[in-house]
């Protein structure tokens, strides 16, 4: 019927027809030539060689990407990208704002700012003829780093932010820890609030497994806190301390039993950083000034070393390592965490809930990594930690992990070996506090994909959960 019309309606009037019939062409012609060129418009704006050449363009999906020397100096090293990456530089866009005399308006300009050496080997055309622009000694180093210094400033200790209600609850503590054969231990060096005008209560803490059997080791004294800020993470507590020379760290231990009846200990242990093998700091805030921050400098390395205790030497040679750095407010906060390494894989999780009155812990997403050889296998943040209490003890008998994200489906199911806990009230020790902050020893069971890998690996690993 509707054909039988159109025929009709030609055929009655066919100049009409066909001025409509061609108009009706006409703009969808148009229609489909404005879309085309807008979609090359778009495509040639996002091109690298418009901010300055190269291949690629990394950017933050929040906003600028903080971590972009770690990136540099650590991913671009991996035997993935090495040799394939010629040249990297960073670029910032922000709004400068030109400001005259008196009664003149500022005038808005939007600028980029950049590495002039990298910008020019990117064939940057604008920094190409323009000789005054160098290098300053900043960007030397930014482009050309010494051996560590990206570590050493991933592991920096932060000042107490100036929020009077919470400054009680601040801490900031390198973690270590380690397996080799038969042997583990948990190695903390903490450091809290300020104690006086310029001093910062700080301690040493370890635990040292060996044989089913747990010993406990520590020491405590009031630091400095400007050396503590210009030098870590190089620290010392007591007659113990930290130095990372390249990208090992040295920790060398002399403390004292818990135990009286037991001997102390001493020796030195090295945990090594290995390229593509770390997550660089992030921060995660909330209201009222609360903050909290955690990277990992060592996922897993190699770690060596020997500890005395009494007259047995206990080598640590050929184990593996691990090493993060914590820092925030920790008052009402509860944390979960765990982190396990086989062959070329490693694998971290973590949740942190911040106190109600900061933010919804619904709000917190919990996050999974896996790292293999090559570099950053997978990533989420859609992620589920249900653990299980043995009901007598009230100690953790048992943790259920489950992750999924656009390149990874993960299960892990731990079966607790061993827990120790330690009651806190914040992370400085309050004896009265009702918490406990148990430090784990547990078989994972970890089964899964990972991009086109699959995973199936059964592997002894650390956890650490509040109550």
């Amino acid at each position: 019927m509707i054909l039988r019309m159109a025929l009709r309606s030609l055929a009655s009037q066919p100049v009409r027809s066909s001025v409509l019939t061609c108009g009706f062409g006409l703009g969808i012609a148009c229609m489909a030539g404005l879309l085309g060129v807008g979609e090359v418009i778009l495509d040639q704006s996002r091109s690298p060689f418009l901010r300055g050449g190269g291949d690629l363009v990394i950017h933050g999906a929040a906003g600028p990407l903080g971590s972009a020397r770690f990136l540099t100096s650590q991913a671009l090293e991996t035997p993935s990208m090495k040799g394939r990456a010629r040249v990297a530089s960073p670029s910032l866009d922000a709004t400068v704002y030109l400001v005259g005399g008196p009664g003149s308006r500022p005038l808005a300009i939007r600028a980029r700012g950049g590495i002039p050496s990298l910008e020019r080997a990117l064939q940057d055309p604008e920094t190409a003829d323009i000789d005054a622009w160098r290098d300053t000694a900043g960007d030397r180093s930014w482009a050309a780093p010494a051996t560590g210094s990206v570590l050493r400033a991933m592991d920096r200790f932060h000042p107490v932010p100036d929020v009077p209600a919470r400054a009680d609850s601040w801490a900031e503590w390198l973690y270590f820890n380690g397996t080799a054969g038969g042997t583990r231990f948990y190695l903390t060096f903490l450091v809290g609030p300020r104690v006086a005008a310029s001093r910062r209560w700080a301690a040493v803490h370890l635990q040292l497994e060996r044989d089913g059997q747990t010993v406990s080791y520590s020491d405590r004294e009031e630091i400095a806190e400007d050396e503590l800020l210009a030098g870590a993470p190089d620290i010392r507590i007591g007659n113990s301390h930290v130095r990372l020379q390249g990208r090992r760290y040295h920790l060398r231990l002399a403390l004292p039993a818990d135990d009286r009846d037991a001997s102390p200990v001493s020796g030195e242990i090295t945990i090594d950083s290995v390229a593509g093998r770390s997550i660089p700091p992030f921060e995660i805030g909330g209201a009222g000034g609360w903050v909290s921050g955690y990277t990992v400098p060592v996922l897993s390395g190699p770690l060596g070393g020997a500890l005395e205790i009494g007259d047995e030497v206990v080598s640590l040679d050929g184990g593996v390592g691990y090493h993060d750095h914590n820092w925030g407010f920790w008052e009402d906060v509860v944390w979960q965490w765990g982190q396990v390494a086989h062959d070329d894989l490693s694998v971290l999780y973590g949740r942190i809930q911040p106190p109600a009155d900061v933010a919804a812990a619904e709000r917190i997403p919990g996050f999974l990594a896996v790292l293999g050889p090559l570099g950053p296998l997978g990533f989420s943040t859609d992620v589920t930690i249900d653990e299980t209490d043995d009901p007598e003890s009230g100690r953790p008998r048992s943790i259920v992990v489950r992750a999924v994200g656009e390149s990874l489906s993960l299960e892990m199911f731990l079966t607790v070996e061993t827990a120790s806990s330690t009651r806190l009230g914040t992370p400085l020790g309050d004896p009265n506090s009702r918490g406990r902050f148990f430090q784990l020893r547990a078989a994972y069971r970890v089964t899964g994909t990972v991009g086109s890998q699959a995973i199936d690996f059964t592997a002894l690993g650390s956890a650490e959960t509040f109550r």
